[in-house]
């Protein structure tokens, strides 16, 4: 039994009496016990991959922030090393793929792995952080979308223009299908191993979808999230969050999941009217929490009266920044659990 089932009840789209709030990348970064057990270790692979410090590094928010739903500790680039293509995490700097995908040859080397494999360290966080929780909050767990994933594994490092992974789509658009095809293939499994590890909600990352056009968006990545939506729909509630797809919300409203997560450019009002029901999540603009307490607060009524007339799960239009100050989060999470508007 959940002490706290209000994120639960919500993505699930039932009537809460508060909004139930989190940050994704609450776990970690702002928090400074976050940062003294980095610091004490190799680097961020290592953490990742223990599952001990992974799942207490996912109860730290939990303790300091109180917030309503705690994430597992983990990278989407997990599920690219697992199939065969390992990344780095260079400091200051992020993902780098000292391979990438260039032809057919190297999409055929690809695995699909059994989860326990090639991702056990993942699941015995969600384990080891499932019994630790006790039922004072959900667990969420969650993966990147295989077109945000793909365009790692080609680009080989973060981009501002991924040109080489368009570049794919059009030159290549058959051998993007067979590369996509082998990323969802992983990714459903794993996220159903996630669920029957613990996790309560699972909710997939499209991080660059907004870099596509909006054919091929529906081409080379909603119509992947749908198959993962499927898969996962009757096992747990589903959340799908597409920094800057705005118009891609009618897709996601035909969609089997349960969630659309907004990113801070886009209006609560007109998503509401496009998303069929379903249950909206987000999107106070991460630099709001650079301002005063006042300034937070202000904001943060602002963004809950936006999200009137429907499910509401409170959160950030994207992750936490890592210079923001922790008693500014503080201000958010306590406006939102105040909020009766």
């Amino acid at each position: 039994m959940l002490k706290n089932d209000l994120f639960l009840r919500a993505a699930r789209g039932e009537a809460t009496e508060r909004t139930p709030v989190w940050l994704m990348r609450q776990a970690g970064r702002i928090l400074p016990e976050y940062r003294a057990l980095r610091a004490s270790l190799s680097g961020f692979k290592e953490l990742v991959e223990t599952p001990a410090l992974a799942a207490e590094v996912t109860i730290q928010p939990v303790d300091a922030l109180d917030v309503d739903a705690a994430i597992i500790f983990s990278d989407i680039l997990v599920v690219p090393d697992a199939m065969g293509l390992p990344y780095e995490m260079v400091e200051a700097r992020g993902p780098l793929f000292p391979t990438v995908i260039k032809s057919a040859a190297d999409v055929a080397k690809l695995r699909v792995p059994d989860p326990e494999e090639g991702l056990g360290y993942v699941l015995e966080a969600l384990r080891i952080t499932k019994k630790a929780l006790n039922g004072r909050v959900p667990l969420i767990g969650f993966a990147g979308a295989p077109w945000t994933i793909l365009a790692y594994m080609v680009e080989g490092h973060g981009s501002k223009t991924f040109s080489k992974a368009r570049g794919m789509l059009y030159r290549e658009p058959a051998l993007a299908h067979q590369l996509l095809a082998k990323i969802t293939a992983t990714t459903i499994a794993y996220l159903q191993a996630q669920v029957a590890a613990g996790a309560q909600v699972v909710q997939v990352f499209d991080s660059w979808a907004g870099i596509l056009p909006p054919a091929h968006y529906r081409e080379f990545s909603s119509r992947y999230i749908a198959e993962i939506c499927e898969a996962l729909a009757p096992l747990v509630p589903v959340t799908v969050f597409a920094k800057g797809a705005w118009w891609a919300v009618p897709d996601f409203a035909a969609m089997p999941c349960r969630t659309i997560g907004l990113d801070w450019n886009q209006d609560p009002t007109q998503v509401r009217r496009e998303a069929g029901g379903k249950t909206l999540q987000g999107n106070l603009d991460p630099c709001a929490l650079y301002g005063t307490p006042e300034q937070v607060k202000a904001a943060t009524e602002a963004m809950l009266r936006q999200f009137a007339g429907g499910p509401h799960i409170a959160n950030l239009g994207h992750g936490v920044y890592p210079d923001t100050n922790p008693d500014n989060v503080r201000v958010f999470v306590e406006t939102v659990k105040a909020w009766r508007g």
